[in-house]
């Protein structure tokens, strides 16, 4: 009987087997945009496996640990940017702020190692211990998507939108495309190391994990409502070190309202988050009811990025509002930790008066979808941040005959922060199978097609109003109807019989 071949990377010495895990989170970057060479995705994952295949539990948290803080530490590094200047915490100590996220961010690699390797047991043939990684590795995702409101950036999923993988979306979300991901690594390995009728399994597999992601893009799960509409998203690009002065604020509304006025023939006008630097309340009389009332009269609908105070209570919120025939409002629902309010506010008082940041104690929105009827259609919204979060932007299915994000990214500066975001929102058009309107201040805004696909796009920091036209659509995907719970019953079942055998005392199992 043919055996398993050694694991290549077992005899390496222990600081090299982390310099090696670093090296592969770093290099799984790649995969992801701006550069997006989505193979990488496959291969670095793949070498932390082979690493893991041959590594205590203990070793096997260390060295995801070390994958973790390679991938997240040069991916989402960007976000001392924010911290430092609109902080007022200064350079070194953002950075420091940072890296301490990272690194406890990157402990949900570790523990997906130590998990797998401690549920395999030492004795478990390969194919077994790669299948604990297979599903332990989507649920870490998934976890660290929503434990402690979440921060689901980087998932591997989204490095795959221009490759077959991407088909998985449609059923199971991003998380189910870095199962599929994490499968096509684990089915490499044991081309690698497994005996002949395992890499038989392997090859079929792998060519039915393809072949299905190929057949569910194929198959049109969304249809057209209507006639496609005209849209316009104007990009001000208004530095956010000037956007809230003062001084700032009439030339700001000048500026929006004079790239509208160009575009009135449009039937639906988007500017993007807090493009109105004032509270409503302040420029009601002034600004929003002659914007509104023309509106009204060219015909257009017009929605608007501007943060809403409410006197009962004294509460504060990140809000789009809708002009036009009908006026409603959507309340951000889910906010940015630490940006837009303040976690165990009545414990980190002196530190919300030390860092001073910028509109940080709004108030989560309470609305049970995200709905606003725009254009004669209803449309799902979600601002900045919220796009991250597939199983929210999908409480707008069915009836939503598009997606609308407005965001300001101009918190990061030229970084990979806006390109990763733009990466994000292809993903929830991909999922949902609707257009999707994504209007930024300072860019990337964007008009991306159900399938995922850009459209049209505009410059990064340049002025540009940004046109086109959108199909409102019906139906729902799989995953629009089911959200994640699918993936989460798929990659649970192999951990239970891995712990029913923990529990019977049968580490090794048969090949």
């Amino acid at each position: 009987m043919e055996t398993e071949r050694e694991v290549p990377l077992a005899r390496l010495s222990g600081g090299w087997r982390i310099v090696l895990a670093f090296c592969a989170g770093v290099f799984t970057l790649g995969a992801f945009a701006p550069f997006s060479f989505w193979p990488l995705a496959v291969i670095g994952p793949g070498l932390l496996m082979l690493l893991w295949l041959s590594a205590s539990s203990s070793r096997a948290f260390v060295e995801g640990w070390a994958f973790g803080l390679g991938l997240l530490g040069f991916g989402v590094f960007w976000m001392h940017i924010s911290i430092d200047q609109f902080g007022n915490v200064g350079t070194v100590l953002a950075m420091l702020i940072t890296l301490a996220f990272i690194a406890a961010m990157a402990l949900y690699y570790g523990a997906a190692g130590w998990l797998a390797v401690r549920l395999a047991g030492g004795e478990a043939r390969i194919w077994f211990r790669l299948l604990l990684i297979c599903a332990i590795w989507p649920l870490s995702e998934w976890l660290r998507g929503w434990v402690l409101t979440g921060f689901p950036w980087l998932a591997l999923g989204y490095s795959q939108l221009d490759s077959p993988l991407s088909g998985w979306a449609l059923l199971l979300g991003v998380y189910g495309v870095s199962w599929a991901v994490v499968l096509t690594a684990a089915g490499l390995v044991l081309l690698l190391l497994g005996p002949r009728r395992h890499r038989i399994l392997a090859l079929v597999g792998l060519a039915t994990l393809w072949g299905v992601a190929a057949l569910l893009v194929e198959r049109q799960w969304t249809q057209p409502l209507a006639a496609p509409i005209r849209v316009s998203i104007i990009q001000g690009n208004v530095a956010q070190e000037e956007k809230w002065k003062r001084e700032n604020l009439l030339p700001t509304l000048q500026l929006y309202f004079a790239l509208t006025q160009q575009h009135w023939d449009s039937d639906l006008i988007i500017w993007p988050e807090t493009a109105v630097p004032a509270l409503a309340h302040r420029v009601e009389e002034s600004f929003l009811q002659p914007l509104a009332r023309e509106a009204r009269e060219r015909g257009t609908a017009l929605l608007i990025g501007i943060p809403f105070w409410q006197q009962q209570g004294d509460r504060y919120y990140n809000t789009m509002l809708s002009l036009g025939a009908e006026r409603e409002v959507y309340r951000k629902r889910h906010l940015v930790p630490f940006g837009e309010f303040m976690p165990f506010k009545f414990l980190l008082e002196p530190l919300i008066d030390w860092l001073q940041i910028p509109m940080s104690d709004f108030t989560a929105g309470d609305a049970e979808r995200p709905l606003l009827e725009v254009a004669g259609y209803p449309a799902g919204i979600s601002i900045c941040y919220e796009d991250a979060f597939g199983e929210e932007v999908i409480q707008a299915l069915p009836d939503a005959a598009f997606l609308v994000n407005a965001s300001n990214d101009a918190w990061f500066g030229d970084s990979l922060a806006p390109h990763q975001h733009l990466e994000i929102a292809r993903m929830r058009a991909l999922e949902t199978g609707r257009y999707l309107l994504r209007a930024t201040n300072t860019g990337i805004s964007a008009l991306i097609g159900p399938g995922g696909d850009i459209l049209a796009r505009s410059p990064a920091f340049e002025q540009h109003v940004l046109s086109g036209a959108v199909t409102p659509m019906g139906g729902a995907t799989p995953y629009a109807r089911f959200g994640n719970w699918p993936l989460v019953l798929l990659s649970a079942t192999p951990l239970l019989f891995s712990l029913a055998l923990a529990v019977a005392g049968k580490h090794r199992v048969a090949g």
